[in-house]
């Protein structure tokens, strides 16, 4: 597959990262995630967790352990009633939207369990968006990046469809374009196999695993599936709300797809 990595006029990735060090890409000291109400619900408490450059991890756990709550803290979707989140060293916990908004739209990625892709638009607008929303680039640079993502995913006859148009396995390679779109360091994904056949999850795992390996992004996945969980370089699993462990995996390579 095509390295899907770019320009987007904030220079290169590879570059910011070795200017970094070995500083971590995120991380979260005491987190905790309280809703407010006549009951409180705790839903992540007390989250001490470090994510460094180039990992695949990831989070698992029993439905309703928080492991969701935990990627929308990490990527900054939700904010932490008490503890910290910072990313590329800094601390998020007292941006407001716009400041949240902008390390978004520069640092994360997101691809969600259901694509969320724009009914109205094409494949390729729906890709342009994220970068729309930067502002770095020219639009036709935008087209032009948007196209290439597409192609390098093996979507280039369907640059013109709607999402209407095309399977969920091709839908949710869009959605991975899109995530891409601004060439990210770090992409999240919240169960970015749960809606698709075995076929088009081993296809998205193999595109989640290249994006790690080839071009040097960090990858964190919720997920159900254990049998991807375990090809991953790293699990952290949650229980009630708390990471009950966090390991390395030493095997994935043997068992990655040839």
């Amino acid at each position: 597959m095509t390295a899907l990595s770019g320009d987007v006029g904030a220079g290169s990735r590879e570059q910011g990262a070795s200017s970094q060090g070995d500083r971590p890409i995120i991380e979260m000291r005491k987190a905790t995630r309280i809703l407010p109400g006549t009951v409180p619900v705790t839903l992540v408490a007390d989250i001490d967790l470090v994510i460094g450059r180039k990992e695949f991890v990831a989070i698992t756990g029993p439905s309703g352990s928080g492991k969701s709550s935990l990627l929308y803290l990490l990527g900054l979707l939700d904010v932490p009633t008490t503890g910290e989140v910072l990313v590329e060293g800094r601390d998020t916990s007292h941006f407001d939207d716009d400041e949240r908004a902008a390390v978004r739209l520069a640092t994360l990625g997101f691809i969600f369990q259901f694509h969320f892709l724009l009914p109205e638009f094409t494949t390729t607008q729906n890709v342009m968006l994220p970068m729309r929303a930067l502002g770095r680039l020219p639009l036709r640079q935008m087209k032009e990046r948007a196209e290439g993502l597409l192609a390098a995913l093996g979507l280039q006859d369907h640059l013109a469809k709607r999402p209407d148009q095309l399977s969920g396995g091709q839908r949710q390679r869009v959605a991975v374009a899109r995530a891409l779109a601004n060439d990210p360091p770090v992409i999240l994904a919240d169960e970015p196999t749960g809606s698709l056949d075995s076929k088009s999850s081993e296809q998205v795992f193999g595109i989640l695993r290249d994006l790690v390996d080839r071009d040097g992004r960090t990858v964190v996945a919720v997920t159900h599936a254990m049998e991807l969980a375990d090809r991953m370089d790293r699990r952290v699993h949650l229980v009630d709300g708390r990471i009950v462990s966090d390991e390395r995996q030493l095997q994935p390579a043997q068992s990655r797809p040839g």
